[in-house]
């Protein structure tokens, strides 16, 4: 019987979860504002975690560095409560990542939309 996913997977999408629920109820930092846990990777022996995050005012590059400086600040605090809610032998070590690809994302969709706007304006003319 083959498995679906790897245990790296499963450990990463729970991790997900639970880090989600710490930084919207436990963690207090004003620096760290509202934020998504995106994504999750987790290295194959589960020694380190990449968690990708992002803002909800992501347009200001301060603010990002301020959210990035106070998730650091409370990433040992967090790994903390992610070891009472999760009951794994090997905690990961935490690294906080800006994940630029949402933004990229409405970047990307936003010229699309100009150039189909602007095609669109130049057959009506013909």
């Amino acid at each position: 019987m083959s498995r679906e996913f790897k245990r790296s997977d499963r450990v990463a999408q729970e991790l997900q979860k639970e880090i989600a629920v710490i930084l919207q109820r436990e963690v207090k930092d004003p620096r760290i504002g509202m934020v998504t846990v995106s994504d999750v990777e987790v290295s194959r022996d589960l020694a380190y975690a990449k968690i990708f995050v992002t803002f909800l005012f992501d347009n200001d590059q301060d603010i990002i560095a301020q959210g990035m400086k106070g998730l650091e600040k409370a990433g040992p605090y967090i790994r903390t409560l992610l070891g009472k809610a999760m009951r794994l032998r090997i905690l990961p070590e935490l690294r906080f990542i800006y994940d630029q690809s949402l933004v990229e994302g409405m970047r990307m969709s936003n010229l699309v939309s100009n150039v189909i706007k602007s095609d669109q304006a130049k057959h009506k003319e013909d």
